[in-house]
């Protein structure tokens, strides 16, 4: 078979090619899928606490969220609240997941190639660092308390940036939907080890020592149960998962945020396939893949809308609170930094990075797909709301005031950016329909055939 060079410089067989972008489109779609639904069952969760949290029930509400749970045997016993269970325990499944699409990015998707991989990183630093910026400059006078939720609007909400972008972008280009993918998980990333170093009180060194020889057990077997166990994957998770609740208790335990073990084991299962083939472009399902199928589920369908629906519940105190509170400065740096600070901040970004040589936006996406993708990336809630409850304390009023900050900038970001990118959609739809076309017969779009009109 001839062989052709791409256009970016790597020497590869069109079909296949063609085939493996075909594939990754897929894996695209099938995430925006999942996460439309998990975007749609945050929403219900999160509209169900706010009403509850200003009901006649809100004492009962509350009272829930506080109450304790005890686990233990004897005269150990571990105790956490229901709320905190769901920040730190359940969120950890969202954060395993983000770490899994992470590595995959790096291994086998858009962060593979550094000259692909350098815009959407860029600009996923550029719309954490302008956001903490504003926030800082709008806030710079209320004191070190307020001045602690500097991160709060940092943070880009995968589930419901994703949601927005399946439901309002049917037809817009992969190369804008990996591009999203790819900045929310750094996004991420950014955001967790912000958790890890800036939110970290009182540390164990013992209990972070056993977390750490946990974390490598798992990997151990994580990277090795096919040779030493000869197991299906079924099998290696009735065995990996005992072994990252036991990683996850010793983080909690240490003073680390629990939700950074989610990322840490999820760094250390393996996503190339066996064989050398990778994952989500043929061959066999690598491990990290199977995972995503089982967790992805339970964490779109359950373990984020729980988080939201304990989390996002703020009593405002009628119309008069409300005003009271979106008017305040650290509602107001909040809302700043995810509708402005984020918009700018990747956009400027971007812009910066492609002035180096060599470096461009994916091919098929223009500058006003980047600006409809960072304002959509002002939808900070899931990892801003973690983030609020570090900083000033569940059921604190500055936590009360800085959600609904969250809530108000996450609105008016999903708004500003569904109204572009639905103008966007409408001129990509024509392309779409000729894309599709598979006038070869050989199963794969034309588009993906020829890699010179290939979008990535």
């Amino acid at each position: 078979m001839s062989r052709t060079d791409d256009p970016d410089g790597d020497t590869m067989t069109p079909v296949q090619s063609g085939a493996q972008r075909y594939r990754e489109s897929l894996w695209i779609e099938q995430i925006l899928r999942k996460e439309t639904v998990g975007g749609v069952l945050l929403l219900i969760a999160t509209v169900i606490a706010v009403t509850l949290a200003n009901s006649a029930v809100a004492d009962g509400y509350f009272a829930l969220r506080d109450t304790y749970v005890s686990v233990g045997f004897g005269d150990a016993e571990f105790r956490i609240s229901v709320g905190h269970l769901a920040a730190d325990g359940l969120l950890a499944i969202f954060f395993f997941l983000a770490g899994l699409e992470l590595k995959r990015e790096f291994v086998a998707g858009e962060l593979r190639d550094p000259r692909r991989a350098l815009v959407p990183v860029a600009a996923a630093f550029g719309g954490a660092a302008l956001p903490a910026v504003i926030f800082t400059l709008v806030n710079l006078t209320q004191g070190p308390e307020v001045l602690r939720g500097w991160a709060i609007p940092l943070a880009t909400d995968i589930a419901f940036a994703l949601a927005v972008l399946a439901v309002v972008g049917t037809s817009l280009p992969i190369a804008m939907r990996t591009f999203l993918l790819t900045l929310a998980v750094v996004d991420d990333l950014i955001g967790i080890t912000v958790i890890a170093f800036f939110y970290t009180n009182d540390l164990q060194p013992l209990f972070l020592l056993a977390a750490a020889i946990g974390l490598i057990v798992f990997g151990l077997i994580a990277q090795r149960y096919q040779e030493l166990f000869r197991l299906r994957s079924t099998a290696a998770f009735a065995i990996l998962a005992p072994i990252g609740l036991v990683v996850w208790f010793f983080m909690y335990s240490s003073g680390v945020h629990a939700t950074v073990a989610g990322v840490l084991l999820a760094f250390t299962v393996p996503v190339l396939a066996r064989g050398g083939e990778e994952d989500g472009l043929g061959g066999h399902e690598g491990l990290a893949e199977k995972f995503e199928h089982g967790l992805r589920p339970i964490s779109a369908g359950f373990a984020v809308p729980v988080f939201a629906f304990f989390s996002s519940g703020v009593a405002v105190g009628g119309l008069e609170g409300l005003v009271e509170a979106v008017t305040s400065p650290l509602a107001l740096g909040i809302v700043a930094g995810l509708v402005l600070g984020k918009t700018i901040g990747i956009t400027g970004a971007a812009w910066l990075v492609t002035r180096l040589p060599g470096v461009s936006l994916p091919r098929g996406v223009q500058w006003v797909d980047i600006l409809g993708l960072a304002m959509l990336s002002g939808m900070g809630f899931t990892v801003s709301l973690l983030i609020s409850e570090l900083s000033f304390g569940q059921g604190d009023p500055l936590d009360d005031v800085a959600k609904v900050g969250i809530l108000l900038g996450s609105l008016l970001a999903a708004l500003l950016a569904s109204a572009l990118l639905l103008a966007r959609n409408r001129h990509y739809r024509q392309r779409r329909a000729e894309d599709a076309r598979d006038s070869d017969g050989d199963g794969v779009p034309d588009a993906f055939d020829d890699p010179a009109n290939a979008v990535r």
